[in-house]
Protein backbone atom coordinates (compact mmCIF):
# COMPACT_ATOMS: atom_id res chain seq x y z
CA UNK A 1 0.00 0.00 0.00
CA UNK A 2 1.33 3.69 -1.05
CA UNK A 3 2.33 6.10 2.03
CA UNK A 4 0.05 8.91 2.97
CA UNK A 5 0.78 11.57 1.27
CA UNK A 6 1.34 13.74 4.25
CA UNK A 7 4.72 11.83 5.83
CA UNK A 8 3.50 10.91 8.86
CA UNK A 9 5.79 8.00 9.86
CA UNK A 10 4.93 5.21 12.53
CA UNK A 11 7.48 4.68 15.56
CA UNK A 12 8.31 0.98 15.60
CA UNK A 13 10.41 -1.06 17.43
CA UNK A 14 14.28 -0.09 18.25
CA UNK A 15 13.23 3.60 17.21
CA UNK A 16 12.78 2.80 13.37
CA UNK A 17 9.77 4.64 12.13
CA UNK A 18 7.81 3.59 8.96
CA UNK A 19 5.20 5.68 6.45
CA UNK A 20 2.01 5.40 7.45
CA UNK A 21 -0.61 4.42 4.40
CA UNK A 22 -2.97 6.43 3.15
CA UNK A 23 -5.92 4.42 5.04
CA UNK A 24 -4.27 4.10 8.15
CA UNK A 25 -3.77 8.11 8.42
CA UNK A 26 -5.36 10.90 6.44
CA UNK A 27 -7.91 8.61 4.98
CA UNK A 28 -9.20 7.94 8.37
CA UNK A 29 -10.08 11.81 8.47
CA UNK A 30 -11.30 12.12 4.87
CA UNK A 31 -13.68 8.99 4.87
CA UNK A 32 -15.60 10.81 8.06
CA UNK A 33 -13.72 10.45 11.43
CA UNK A 34 -12.99 13.52 13.29
CA UNK A 35 -9.53 14.57 13.38
CA UNK A 36 -8.34 14.48 16.97
CA UNK A 37 -6.20 17.64 16.93
CA UNK A 38 -5.30 20.41 14.60
CA UNK A 39 -2.11 18.64 13.03
CA UNK A 40 -3.60 15.95 11.85
CA UNK A 41 -6.58 17.73 10.11
CA UNK A 42 -3.46 19.54 8.40
CA UNK A 43 -2.27 16.46 7.15
CA UNK A 44 -5.52 15.51 6.21
CA UNK A 45 -6.19 18.78 4.20
CA UNK A 46 -2.70 18.18 2.54
CA UNK A 47 -3.38 15.14 1.54
CA UNK A 48 -6.79 16.60 0.07
CA UNK A 49 -4.72 19.06 -2.07
CA UNK A 50 -2.08 16.09 -3.59
CA UNK A 51 -5.61 14.10 -4.55
CA UNK A 52 -7.72 17.49 -5.69
CA UNK A 53 -10.24 16.35 -3.26
CA UNK A 54 -11.87 20.20 -2.92
CA UNK A 55 -14.97 18.86 -1.30
CA UNK A 56 -13.31 17.79 1.67
CA UNK A 57 -10.98 21.16 1.44
CA UNK A 58 -14.55 22.96 1.79
CA UNK A 59 -16.25 20.64 4.57
CA UNK A 60 -12.64 20.94 6.91
CA UNK A 61 -13.03 25.29 6.32
CA UNK A 62 -14.67 27.18 9.03
CA UNK A 63 -17.94 28.73 7.99
CA UNK A 64 -16.59 32.00 9.24
CA UNK A 65 -13.71 31.75 6.88
CA UNK A 66 -15.12 29.14 3.67
CA UNK A 67 -14.82 30.63 0.41
CA UNK A 68 -18.37 29.81 -1.92
CA UNK A 69 -15.88 27.54 -4.37
CA UNK A 70 -12.20 26.77 -4.51
CA UNK A 71 -10.47 26.12 -7.52
CA UNK A 72 -7.27 23.73 -7.35
CA UNK A 73 -4.12 24.60 -9.82
CA UNK A 74 -4.78 22.04 -12.45
CA UNK A 75 -1.12 20.27 -12.88
CA UNK A 76 0.30 21.00 -9.19
CA UNK A 77 2.83 17.77 -8.16
CA UNK A 78 2.63 17.86 -4.42
CA UNK A 79 6.72 16.92 -3.39
CA UNK A 80 5.91 17.16 0.41
CA UNK A 81 4.85 18.39 3.70
CA UNK A 82 6.62 19.46 6.99
CA UNK A 83 5.00 20.37 9.96
CA UNK A 84 7.23 22.88 12.08
CA UNK A 85 5.51 23.62 14.95
CA UNK A 86 2.02 22.53 15.87
CA UNK A 87 0.45 24.34 19.02
CA UNK A 88 -2.44 24.10 21.16
CA UNK A 89 -3.32 28.23 22.05
CA UNK A 90 -6.60 27.20 23.75
CA UNK A 91 -9.23 24.38 24.68
CA UNK A 92 -10.51 24.50 21.06
CA UNK A 93 -7.66 26.51 19.39
CA UNK A 94 -4.47 25.59 17.79
CA UNK A 95 -1.69 26.63 15.27
CA UNK A 96 0.39 24.53 12.79
CA UNK A 97 3.05 25.73 11.22
CA UNK A 98 4.01 23.80 8.12
CA UNK A 99 6.09 24.04 4.61
CA UNK A 100 4.26 22.21 1.46
CA UNK A 101 6.50 21.69 -1.35
CA UNK A 102 4.61 21.37 -4.98
CA UNK A 103 5.65 22.09 -8.72
CA UNK A 104 3.68 24.09 -10.84
CA UNK A 105 4.39 24.57 -14.46
CA UNK A 106 7.69 23.63 -13.72
CA UNK A 107 8.28 25.99 -11.41
CA UNK A 108 8.61 24.85 -7.30
CA UNK A 109 7.16 26.38 -4.99
CA UNK A 110 7.30 26.73 -1.15
CA UNK A 111 4.49 27.65 1.12
CA UNK A 112 5.17 28.38 4.36
CA UNK A 113 2.71 29.12 6.45
CA UNK A 114 1.23 29.29 10.33
CA UNK A 115 -2.47 28.46 10.04
CA UNK A 116 -5.26 28.57 13.07
CA UNK A 117 -7.56 26.31 13.75
CA UNK A 118 -10.64 25.89 15.97
CA UNK A 119 -12.58 23.10 17.50
CA UNK A 120 -16.52 22.73 17.23
CA UNK A 121 -18.80 19.85 18.65
CA UNK A 122 -15.53 17.95 18.21
CA UNK A 123 -14.58 18.73 14.96
CA UNK A 124 -11.58 20.87 14.15
CA UNK A 125 -11.83 23.48 11.37
CA UNK A 126 -9.16 25.38 9.68
CA UNK A 127 -9.81 28.83 10.11
CA UNK A 128 -7.14 31.55 7.97
CA UNK A 129 -3.22 31.44 8.00
CA UNK A 130 -0.18 34.14 7.71
CA UNK A 131 2.17 33.23 5.00
CA UNK A 132 5.60 33.14 6.17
Amino acid sequence: MPACPCGRQSIKAKAKSQALTFEACCGLYRSGQPAPDAESLMRSRYSAFVHGDAPYLLATWHSSQRPATLELEAGAQWLGLQIKQHRVTGEDRAEVEFVARFRLAGRAVRQHERSRFVREEGCWYYVDGDVL
